[in-house]
């Protein structure tokens, strides 16, 4: 599977969350830019995903839901400290998009992200999207579980 996703900074005194958002916890077994493995749980579920390299704003994909009880084994195996954040999903024109609250060592930082289905697909951006950050690979998941934001909040964007 392709995925085709950009990502943006949140201005957070501009976004109010639309909803109840959930939590998802992850780990990376693999932080290699040509593969990452992650780990997630989300509630009672857990999943195995892997990645592959990013290239523009589309990457293979596979996502396998597993028994949760092996996502916290195989949680307490990644290689650095998870990632915590808390999912928002709201609808705006026809996109979905996710906002994600982090927390932990990443805290402080928002991010949107929607999923296109090709990739010059013209979206509505909401007000409270601020710089787009798709191609800045300190805004990937796996690069904050090895270099959180608190470290390198500070430096310029």
């Amino acid at each position: 599977m392709i995925e085709i996703e950009r990502k943006f900074w949140v201005a957070k005194e501009k976004w109010k969350p639309a909803g109840e958002g959930r939590k998802l916890v992850q780990g990376y077994l693999s932080v290699d830019p040509e593969r990452t493995i992650r780990v997630r749980i989300v509630g009672e579920q857990a999943f195995i995903t892997i990645k592959g390299k990013t290239e523009g704003i589309r990457r293979t994909e596979f996502e396998y839901k597993i028994p949760k009880s092996e996502g916290e084994i195989l949680l307490n195996m990644c290689l650095y400290s998870p990632v915590e954040k808390i999912r928002f999903k709201e609808k705006i024109g026809d996109c979905v998009w996710e906002i994600d609250v982090f927390g932990g060592a990443n805290q402080g930082l928002i991010l949107a992200e929607v999923e296109l289905e090709q990739d010059d697909q013209q979206i509505q951006l909401p007000a409270w999207v601020g710089k787009e950050v798709s191609g800045d690979v300190r805004f990937y998941n796996s690069y904050l579980a090895v270099h959180p934001f608190s470290f390198w909040q500070n430096k310029p964007i």
